[in-house]
């Protein structure tokens, strides 16, 4: 039998892309001599998408004397030195890694960027394969991504697994789509109503190894349990537990967000 597999999502899931967009885009406008009315149109374009492609239009709607190459190229090199992980998210992937996972990174983007972020942020060393969309036009929630993603982790979805992220369609869903359990990085969101839930969901971002199996599933759909649940790794499973009161907690225990 393959060991198991587990896929996470990176921006917004492994690393916080929105906060470290928002410092990039008051950096870039000042630089710039933009208005301060312009962060927010920058900040929109990058976040909605971030290609070259993005950097030509706001190129040419801001008369800016640099070349799109060059826009690029600094906007790479610059996320990849605003851009962290939390050292419990490292700890989490090696600890996955040392019980037996087959540990990926499956994200949508352009190969330049996502490739920096996950040099930059030490993961790229800590997970068995890493797919980026771009490298194959296979963007989540296409099976194929997920295919391709498992595959260079060196297994296949026929073996199961599990799909991590904090996107409902692309992550969840896709993963559902393609065979895998799933856990929703809420980030303090609720989930669409209307929308199938996730095998489990954790609401608050956390380390992989705290949050991603923290919350058991039920009949009813995802709901936050305000217990926290104590994670045990089996050889091909998770088991959950809840913890006793007077137990010392230790790191695989959900955090409460700290303000």
């Amino acid at each position: 039998m393959q060991p198991p597999l587990v896929l996470f999502d990176l921006d917004n899931t492994l690393v916080d892309r929105r906060g470290t967009l928002a410092v990039w885009a008051a950096e870039f406008t000042a630089q710039h001599g933009l208005e301060d009315e312009d962060h927010a149109n920058v900040l929109d374009m990058v976040a909605e998408r971030a290609y070259p492609s993005t950097f030509e239009a706001i190129r040419t709607r801001y008369r800016l004397p640099m070349s799109t190459a060059e826009l690029w190229h600094t906007y790479c090199t610059d996320i990849a030195a605003l851009v962290s992980c939390q050292a419990g998210v490292l700890d989490g992937l090696d600890e996955l890694r040392a019980a037996g996972w087959r540990v990926g990174v499956a994200t949508n983007g352009a190969v330049d960027i996502q490739r920096a972020k996950l040099r930059a942020t030490g993961i790229s060393e800590r997970v068995d394969g890493v797919f980026v969309s771009e490298e194959a036009d296979a963007r989540k929630p296409q099976t194929r991504h997920f295919a391709l993603a498992a595959a260079r982790c060196g297994t296949v979805l026929g073996d199961g697994g599990w799909m991590v992220g904090d996107n409902p369609v692309n992550d969840i869903g896709g993963g559902r789509s393609a065979g895998l359990r799933t856990i929703w990085i809420g980030n303090g969101r609720s989930w669409p109503p209307d929308d199938p839930g996730p095998d489990t969901w954790c609401r608050m971002h956390a380390p992989p190894s705290t949050c991603c199996f923290c919350t058991p599933p039920t009949t009813q759909g995802p709901r936050h349990d305000e217990h926290r649940w104590v994670v045990a790794p089996r050889q091909h499973g998770i088991r959950l537990r809840r913890r006793a009161a007077r137990e010392r907690p230790h790191r695989a225990v959900v955090p409460r967000r700290t303000q």
